[in-house]
């Protein structure tokens, strides 16, 4: 399940030189923030069995805009997923998919149109079904429908019970309009290059603007959300229930921001702050993965065969020092590949979205390259940060990453003196991570070369809602710092914050306690008390 809000704490870099020639590239990838029928990209073909259930929308009510109606009336036409479940667990006719049509912009929505990709996990209990809960996993980028068919099981009791489970794909991720500008050998070296980066935002706009020019100003989470509302009529609930982790919760509130009256049973999860501007989101997201660094090394030291030595306060100092290194040797492992300063960090970083049982494991893959010279392992973990399966294909959530965030406006990037503090906060807060490559930190993505100037910016959400919401937030989420969560449950008016108290980035699927609390609220509508607090299992 994608939980990350920001793929990349060290999104990767490459120059323009690296990628001559190319027609595409990408962004990094997982922290906080299609196409249409008549011309730009064409989406990606998902061919479904013939339909076997159809489900009527309620009919659209006044507060409907007329030129919407005819997309808030029309029906999903559900089937069995053409390629059939990839969880053995679930049989086949169970888990259904279709397609939501909506417009590619609503300002003009008698204009172009874009299908968006759902899927559906039926109420296990139909005489004691409530409606549908929408979910979001997080990115931005992160598939609704993957997580729904790759493990619908996350679900099981009272939510699946009584919920049908739906997830989708937002505007530009998977297989909804799937922003896709890199091609797998060029992300490759995207991905392993150790070249700093100034001209890596110009890269990838440039790449971008040449193939998605006429979809990349409607991607934004304010779009998604609109897209959302369709989803929740369609389905036939009066009102909306969702569960939306890390960037989920993003796109959570700003439903309960655009429609306040539709707002049913909204769970938020690793929250994000809105009015934080994307670059002081980094700074923030940094100091949290510098944090969760210092306390590995320092574990790893009080144990045997650490490859960082026994000394607590000089641990994290050697690990960077290493991977810094490799930045002039790199390894060369089994598969030809070189495991790059880049690649070495992307695997480290990766463990840190965890907890503290990912810490035994990375000791090991650090002692393989520190002592042996054997990079494999670190790089198969930079791989799974990448998005990279076995066979050397990429998924398009990078791509995805750094569309809707630089579509949702990062309130301008900061010149002369405020650039010069960004950078001095960032080296105070990380000063080992962020060192690497201070640019790549400080904008990640890069939206500076953007080609377009999206009117959206980043602020306090603002709510008329009377409705109930949970925030989640997790004391040592190195992600989505727990600060935040305490700030969008200020936001949002009626919220109630729920903590988790431990590591690892998203509480639901690492606390019985909160996962009790959650279904509880969602199933029954009874929040939990304000400053409850549970431990991690």
């Amino acid at each position: 399940m994608i939980t990350r809000f920001s793929r990349g704490a060290l999104p990767v870099a490459v120059t323009a030189a690296l990628l001559a020639g190319c027609t595409s590239s990408t962004g990094s990838g997982d922290a906080a923030r299609g196409t249409s029928s008549r011309g730009g990209a064409a989406a990606p073909t998902r061919p479904v069995t013939p339909a076997s259930e159809a489900t009527p929308g309620p009919a659209p009510t006044a507060a409907v805009d007329p030129a919407l109606r005819p997309f808030y009336g029309q029906r999903i036409d559900w089937a069995p997923c053409a390629d059939g479940p990839k969880s053995d667990a679930v049989d086949e006719p169970v888990i259904q998919c279709g397609t939501l049509k909506v417009p590619l912009d609503y300002a003009n929505p008698a204009d172009d149109t874009l299908d968006v990709a759902v899927v559906r996990n039926p109420a296990g209990k139909r005489d004691q079904r409530i409606g549908s809960l929408l979910v979001n996993p997080g990115g931005p980028g992160g598939s609704g429908v993957d997580m729904i068919r790759n493990d619908p099981g996350q679900f099981d009791g009272p939510l699946h019970d009584r919920f049908d489970t739906i997830g989708f794909d937002p505007r530009g991720v998977g297989l909804t309009t799937a922003v896709n500008c890199l091609d797998d050998k060029d992300r490759d070296a995207w991905v392993t290059a150790d070249a700093p980066g100034a001209e890596r935002g110009k890269v990838l706009a440039d790449a971008c603007q040449a193939k998605y020019a006429k979809v990349l100003p409607f991607i934004g989470t304010r779009n998604t959300a609109r897209d959302m509302d369709v989803l929740r009529a369609v389905v036939g609930d009066e009102k909306l229930n969702y569960l939306g982790l890390s960037y989920g919760t993003y796109l959570g509130s700003l439903y309960a921001e655009e429609f306040p009256d539709r707002v049913g049973r909204l769970v938020l999860d690793g929250a994000v702050d809105p009015s934080v501007p994307l670059v002081q989101q980094n700074i923030e997201q940094y100091a949290e993965f510098e944090r969760a660094l210092q306390a590995f090394a320092a574990y790893c030291a009080e144990q045997d065969q650490c490859p960082l030595g026994r000394d607590q306060a000089a641990a994290a100092d050697k690990l960077a020092d290493f991977l810094d290194g490799l930045k002039q040797k790199p390894l060369t492992t089994a598969s030809g590949r070189d495991l790059t300063a880049n690649a070495g960090w992307a695997g480290v970083i990766d463990s840190l979205y965890g907890d503290e049982k990912a810490r035994d494991s990375l000791r090991d893959d650090l002692g393989l390259a520190m002592a042996r010279g054997e990079g494999d392992n670190l790089l198969a973990r930079a791989d799974g940060y990448n998005h990279r399966d076995s066979e050397g294909h990429y998924d398009v959530s990078a791509d995805a990453y750094a569309a809707i965030h630089c579509a949702d406006g990062d309130a301008g990037a900061p010149t002369g003196e405020a650039l010069r503090a960004a950078y001095a906060e960032m080296a105070a807060g990380a000063p080992l991570i962020s060192r690497h490559d201070p640019s790549l930190a400080l904008f990640d993505p890069d939206c500076r070369a953007w080609p377009f100037r999206p009117a959206e910016r980043p602020g306090p959400i603002t709510t008329t809602s009377g409705a109930t919401i949970v925030v989640v937030g997790s004391t040592g989420d190195t992600v989505t710092p727990y600060a935040w969560a305490e700030n969008l449950t200020a936001q949002l008016g009626k919220a109630v914050l729920l903590t988790r108290e431990g590591e690892g980035h998203t509480a639901y699927s690492r606390s019985a306690c909160i996962r009790a609390s959650v279904d509880t609220f969602l199933t029954d509508g009874i929040p939990p008390a304000a400053g409850t607090r549970c431990l991690t299992d």
